[in-house]
């Protein structure tokens, strides 16, 4: 890793990503979340104030070691233990059916092989496991994903991996999950191209947990 990967663009992303819309919307993504639970891309660890009691445990996996010191302190601030390991969702080192939930937000962009990763997802969830997403992704208006094209190689770099107009909910479905609920909408205060949203929940079969009542899509 690189000056800027290392060190500037976490910081950059922890401080634009831990603003007050992000965290409501990570909330109410987060708040079905129980058990045992895997998060693929920790990141800066925002999501960890977000979850609720009901989890017994968090395990995380991402390839960097982002603001360490900043992750260990929310870690330490939560009722749960939090286990850390550094490596691509494309590998998972757990059993098959481990975990009642898998969470991902704002990663799916980043992961090379996304449909891989996705189906380690499929593997490592109980029989009627959720996997809780939020994404964002490419836009089904045709001139703003044209711009997210035009765009994308600029924002790889920037964003170190993120890809901007990558269709979410077909990756997930590649990757042999069931799609029980998808809301799409713009995020508040972010440019269109980058606040395309995916918000859902998928199970590991086509019989699953049974959908929560919609939301108004904010």
């Amino acid at each position: 890793m690189g000056l800027y990967a290392k060190h500037i663009f976490p910081r950059l992303m922890d401080r634009f990503m831990r603003g007050q819309e992000f965290q409501r919307l990570r909330e109410d993504l987060l708040t079905s979340a129980d058990g045992d639970v895997l998060e693929i891309g920790l990141g800066t660890g925002l999501n960890l104030a977000c979850y609720p009691q009901r989890v017994l445990r968090l395990r995380a996996v991402d390839p960097a070691p982002l603001l360490p010191a900043r992750v260990a302190k929310r870690s330490a601030a939560v009722s749960f233990p939090v286990e850390i390991t550094h490596l691509s969702a494309e590998r998972l080192p757990y059993e098959d059916g481990s975990f009642d939930c898998v969470v991902s937000t704002w990663t799916l962009c980043t992961i090379p092989d996304s449909v891989q990763a996705l189906r380690e997802v499929r593997r490592v969830l109980k029989p009627t496991g959720r996997f809780l997403f939020l994404e964002h992704g490419r836009s089904d208006d045709a001139a703003t994903a044209a711009w997210q094209d035009r765009l994308n190689p600029i924002q790889n770099v920037l964003g170190c991996g993120c890809n901007l107009n990558r269709r979410i909910d077909q990756l997930i479905s590649k990757a042999g999950l069931h799609i029980l609920q998808l809301d799409r909408f713009v995020m508040e205060g972010v440019p269109r191209i980058g606040g395309e949203l995916y918000r859902g929940i998928a199970t590991p079969n086509r019989i699953g947990v049974s959908a929560p009542p919609e939301t108004d899509g904010r």
